[in-house]
């Protein structure tokens, strides 16, 4: 006799899968017609899995996807938050800029956490992100300024904690979590990163919710990372919204032409010059590249 219940994916690791139904952890198996199919579960998938009576659990539907990101590979996600640091490292706008964007073209909504504040930070790179409309939370471990805040937002929402390695995604997890326990590295003064601490993608289950945190990564990943289209990229920063459909000419990239509503914007000092910059970089590596070249 078979008992299918619908679960949702929390684990991954060397081909096994753990759902989580009702408060239990099954080990599953994936039917090979899922990587037959180039489809195969990502952690917080909503399946349907198969339960024999010796106990043996398979995947055997993997449901409809609200939205699914590459790197880190999940699924379902409500809210994405970007980790940065003020110092070791240093933030680095374009990589934040490509994960908001990234977020933003999956209908997930990116939180900026600007980690490490107790030891510097003059509000610079926080106002960025603020005047972009893109809810920004400056965090330290030591005062605990912001953790409140950050734990408020992961009430019944799926959410994954990213950025760059030695930023203190754990850290911060084991602040507003610290049943957890989650391990954390020191930082490589001679790279000036900290070690990638987490090595697999796994959900905890928070607060009526589920937070992920993921493995940390080093600025040269970002070639892995999600591109976007060059005719969906001006949608991705919302800070452009107001001024697309105003620029003199309706094929306007908003790169360097006349009569760009953006561009004027960006000297007016109503977008921040790194935003734009950002922009142009992304719409640079894409612009070349058909859109079946990045699936």
């Amino acid at each position: 006799m078979t008992d299918k219940i619908n679960a949702i994916l929390t684990k991954s690791i060397g081909g096994f899968y753990y759902a989580e139904a009702a408060d239990k952890v099954y080990e599953c198996k994936a039917r090979g017609i899922f990587r037959k199919r180039g489809n195969s579960p990502i952690v917080g998938d909503t399946v349907e899995i198969a339960i024999q009576k010796d106990g043996y659990a398979s995947i055997e539907k993997i449901f409809d996807r609200k939205n699914s990101i590459i790197r880190p590979p999940l699924a379902n996600l409500d809210t994405l938050f970007i980790v940065c640091s003020t110092v070791n490292p240093s933030p680095n706008t374009l990589v934040v800029d490509k994960m908001t964007a990234a977020a933003v073209n999956k209908g997930i909504e990116p939180v900026i956490i600007i980690s490490k504040t107790d030891i510097e930070n003059d509000g610079k790179f926080a106002e960025i992100y603020k005047r972009a409309g893109i809810k920004t939370i400056e965090y330290s471990s030591v005062t605990k300024e912001g953790a409140d805040e950050i734990f408020s937002l992961l009430t019944g929402k799926i959410t994954a904690f990213i950025g760059n390695s030695g930023v203190g995604k754990s850290t911060l997890l084991n602040t507003i979590l610290p049943h957890l326990s989650l391990e954390t590295g020191e930082i490589s003064e001679k790279l000036g990163r900290g070690r990638h601490t987490t090595r697999t993608v796994e959900l905890y289950k928070v607060n009526g919710g589920y937070v992920a945190d993921t493995p940390g990564f080093s600025t040269v990943d970002l070639e892995r990372y999600e591109m976007i289209e060059k005719e969906n990229l001006q949608y991705c920063f919302p800070e452009f919204e107001k001024y697309l459909g105003t620029c003199r000419f309706n094929s306007c990239a908003h790169l360097c032409e006349k009569g760009c509503s953006v561009i004027k914007a960006v000297e007016n000092g109503e977008i921040p010059l790194s935003r734009h910059q950002s922009y142009v970089a992304m719409y640079n590596e894409v612009k070349d590249i058909k859109p079946w070249q990045m699936k």
